[in-house]
This record gives structure tokens, sequence and C-alpha cells, in this order.
């Protein structure tokens, strides 16, 4: 029995050392490939640079950006809907300006600010005090004022309304 029992060690620390080689063979492929992998997306990323016609081509649409133009429209006395305790009818006074992309569509738009002005003091009368509170208040009529505005300058498009001035009184 202890024949059987010692060629069994033997096998296998044969078998263990036989294993042990193997393992160092793909150890050292496996980082081989890793090695040759990293050079490779190295390579790519260092020299996957944008060339010079690319470059000049996109210095050129920056340059190229049209400046904003802006349309100044009257000031507007406006008076709107009291709310629930007040006695006399507040007052809103407002002075906006139009933000256009374009200068020609700005120059479309001037003979329609009459019409401009009208929806926008058709919506502002039935505003309350209350409707104006906070940023959030101011945003929403911000918003509702360009939907205005642009649904009375179609086709023309308006990016921006901009308040010089809001006061309620």
């Amino acid at each position: 029995m202890s024949k059987k029992s010692g060629k069994t060690d033997e096998e296998a620390a044969e078998g263990g050392e036989a294993s042990k080689p193997g393992k160092k063979k793909l150890i050292m492929i496996l980082g081989g490939a890793l090695l040759l992998a990293g050079l490779g997306g190295g390579w790519f990323f260092f020299m996957k640079q944008p060339s010079p016609e690319q470059i000049a081509a996109a210095e050129h649409a920056k340059a190229a950006k049209k400046p904003a133009s802006f349309v100044e429209m009257r000031d507007m006395m406006i008076g709107i809907s009291p709310g629930g305790q007040q006695d006399r009818q507040p007052i809103i006074k407002v002075k906006v300006v139009l933000e256009i992309a374009d200068a020609k569509v700005s120059e479309e738009i001037k003979p329609l600010l009459p019409r401009v002005e009208d929806a926008f003091q058709v919506f502002m009368r039935e505003l309350r005090p209350a409707d104006l509170e906070g940023s959030a208040g101011m945003y929403r009529l911000k918003e509702e004022l360009l939907r205005r505005v642009n649904v009375t300058v179609y086709p023309a498009k308006i990016d921006a309304v901009l308040f010089k001035e809001l006061l309620v009184q």
C-alpha cells in the first residue's frame, strides 16, 4: 500500500509541475495580448486627432455665428384683474424686448408690433397679482408671452421675450 501511495504522491507532484508551466505561459500570453491592446488603443487615441481642415472648418463655423438682434417694444401700462380683497385695480408697467436670431427677421416683425402689443395686453389684462409672484410666475409669464408673439408673427420666429422692467402697483 505504501508503494501505491508513494507513486500517487510522485505522480501528483509531476502533474503539479506540469500544470505550473502551462499557467505561466497562459499568463504571459494574456499579458502580451493586454499590452498589444493598450498600445493599439493609445495609438488610436493620439493619432486620431482632427486634421487642420477640420479644425479650420470648426473655427469658421464659430466665427460665422450671427449675433442676436433685439426689437424693443413700447412701454405698456395695463390694468390687471384685482386679487380677491383689493378695492382698486392693480396696474402693471412692462418694458419688453424681443430677441431674434436673424436681423432680417427683425425687419419683418417691426410692422407687426401693434398686433404683438395687442396680444400681450389681451393676455395680461386677465392676470392677477398672485400670478406674477416669484420667479416661477415670471417664467410662466415669459413663456406665455413668447408663445403668443410667435403665433402673432408666424412664420417668423422669436427666440426669447426679455423684460427690461416689470412693475406691479
